[in-house]
């Protein structure tokens, strides 16, 4: 079983950046998928990036291609997200979850979570 845990939310202004950190304990991170999901007051839990085992494979919601970017260092067991010009619209509890094979967009596919990590762009 690998545990989660996040870091490197706070507060931005629109346009900011953030670099979010998923790192993993119990097990090697180099065996699993990660995804990165974020949840808003009052809606659902949303898919926002993923990276396969080995890095060479990454996805990103609509919404934030070509702001965000996705990575993983299996060195550190630590995968991340990079994210640039952020608007409020990304206010939300940000969430890295794992998952053994490939990534995938649906939550439920993911047995490991981290707690979450606060992100908040003012405007």
């Amino acid at each position: 079983q690998v545990q989660l845990v996040e870091s490197g939310g706070g507060l931005v202004q629109t346009g900011g950046s953030l670099r979010l950190s998923c790192a993993a304990s119990g097990r090697t991170l180099s065996t699993y998928a990660v995804g990165w999901f974020r949840q808003a007051p009052g809606k659902e839990r949303e898919f926002v990036a993923g990276i396969s085992v080995g890095g060479g494979g990454t996805y990103y919601t609509d919404s934030v291609k070509g702001r965000f970017t996705i990575s993983r260092d299996n060195a550190k067991n630590t995968a991340y997200l990079h994210m640039n010009s952020l608007e409020p619209e990304d206010t939300a509890v940000w969430r890295c979850a794992a998952r053994p094979g490939p990534y995938s967009t649906n939550p439920y596919d993911y047995p490991y979570w981290g707690q979450g990590t606060q992100v908040t762009v003012s405007s």
